[in-house]
């Protein structure tokens, strides 16, 4: 078997190939980098629910959460979860 030559240029093509493909994992479907953890207002803004909404849906268990001191914090992959849980396929 040959011996490959790798050249600096081939490791930085690669490196910034490397680097898209990274981006490209980190952005949501409409090309905005998803955040992990995301406070009620970003989750109220996210669902376009009332704050009354959010508490409902926390009280019932519909929705986890994880408060530090006085700040409630959303898993985005979970809300995610739950959306996917609870869709309904209407018959046509």
């Amino acid at each position: 078997m040959g011996a490959t030559i790798i050249t600096t240029e081939d490791l930085i093509d690669f490196k910034l190939e490397l680097l898209e493909d990274i981006k490209a994992l980190l952005q949501d479907g409409h090309g905005h980098f998803a955040k992990r953890w995301l406070k009620s207002n970003e989750v109220m803004e996210l669902l376009r629910i009332s704050p009354g909404t959010l508490q409902n849906l926390r009280i019932n268990g519909t929705l986890p959460y994880t408060r530090i001191g006085g700040v409630l914090y959303y898993d985005h992959s979970e809300i995610m979860e739950v959306l996917e849980r609870n869709k309904v396929n209407p018959r046509f």
